[in-house]
């Protein structure tokens, strides 16, 4: 495929010239005022049997479409004569938070009582915490074995041989049979050890009350009403 030429061809050229003539009353008596639009339309018509020429022609085989990136690692050779480690970031020392549990410890052992003299104290004697306790080894997850599984295990298969034979109807019956029986030799047990209750424990359980004794009265003066 070919490119067309920057230049139109020749084949047909339409010249069309738009005058308008716009009358304003104003002002000025009889001003008038003209508007003219010229366009250029050239009509390019496609060769017979072949379609119309309108893009650029194709690079060759050896072309490369996109951008080409340089490449700064040297490849395969630079790869193969010694290998680029990434070194270390060396930490920032971080400064670790006061201990205040060994330092008020200590001010009790030399006799502090006062909170001057524990600020004191605290300034002569600045002891921080230990980087252990703010190790990000110990804020790691627990070691795991090399062959642990993760995430969720998969449900196991439906034992349909099972569902089919109705065995889970039959275990749930003799469950419910070894329960009863249970029951039974439980409730026996209890019968069996109960004592029967009779007249005589029953009294002794809850005795007569006795009866009160009275002062012994002649006949005649057991009416008389005290004065």
């Amino acid at each position: 495929m070919q490119a067309p030429s920057l230049e139109p061809e020749p084949l047909l050229t339409l010249m069309v010239t738009f005058c308008y003539i716009f009358l304003f009353s104003g002002g000025l008596p009889h001003q008038t005022r003209s508007l003219c639009f010229s366009f250029n339309f050239t009509l390019l018509q496609a060769e017979l049997g072949k379609p119309q020429r309108n893009c650029y022609t194709l690079p060759g085989f050896d072309f490369s479409y996109g951008l080409y990136i340089e490449r700064t690692d040297g490849g395969v050779p630079e790869a193969i004569g010694h290998w680029n480690t990434i070194k270390p970031r060396t930490g920032l020392t971080q400064n670790m938070p006061r201990d205040f549990i060994t330092m008020n410890r200590g001010a009790l052992k030399a006799g502090y009582t006062t909170a001057r003299e524990f600020n004191l104290y605290y300034k002569a004697k600045d002891i921080r915490r230990k980087d252990d306790e703010y190790s990000r080894f110990k804020r790691s997850p627990p070691k795991v074995p090399a062959d642990m599984t993760y995430g969720i295990p998969a449900r196991p298969s439906t034992p349909f041989f099972d569902v089919l034979q109705h065995k889970y109807k039959e275990l749930w019956m003799e469950q419910q049979r070894a329960l009863t029986a249970a029951q039974r030799v439980e409730k026996k047990k209890v019968i069996k050890d109960k004592l029967r209750e009779t007249r005589t424990t029953f009294l002794r359980k809850q005795p007569v009350p006795a009866k009160e004794e009275s002062f012994w009265h002649l006949p005649h003066l057991e009416k008389v009403w005290s004065t």
